[in-house]
């Protein structure tokens, strides 16, 4: 059975967000702002119906989508790219494929204990991060 990934989420830990980043063509000045922040992320879950909000000082961002649906992304506020994104259940882990401009990008997402863990990917760069219940 999948995971239940509900709730509210403070950022703990960033490993390498600067590569994923760099990797996704975003500028110096914004890498520098958003390496400083902790975003919050609230994740509704019904069913496989999923909403997205990642909340930050910087910016938000949201997303809707419904797994083993392909449906098109626009990743505004992020690196402003649109892309065909799939999200499926690889047992409890939560995974995207987007497909664009940019080659091998996505994002999983699991839990372990009490933590939420993302693993966000993007031409051969891999951004971890974990995360607290609020």
């Amino acid at each position: 059975m999948p995971a239940d990934l509900s709730g509210t989420w403070t950022l703990l830990s960033s490993d390498n967000f600067e590569g994923y980043m760099l990797a996704l063509g975003i500028d110096f000045a914004t890498r520098k702002i958003a390496k400083l922040l902790k975003p919050q992320k609230v994740i509704e879950q019904n069913g496989d119906s999923f909403t997205i909000h990642t909340n930050s000082s910087l910016r938000n961002y949201f997303v809707k989508f419904k797994v083993g649906e392909e449906f098109d992304e626009d990743n505004r506020g992020l690196d402003n790219r649109q892309c065909k994104s799939l999200v499926i259940w690889e047992n409890d882990r939560l995974t995207c494929v987007q497909k664009g401009e940019k080659k091998n990008r996505g994002w999983t997402h699991w839990i372990e204990g009490d933590k939420l863990h993302l693993e966000m990917f993007c031409e051969g760069q891999v951004c971890k991060q974990t995360f607290q219940r609020a």
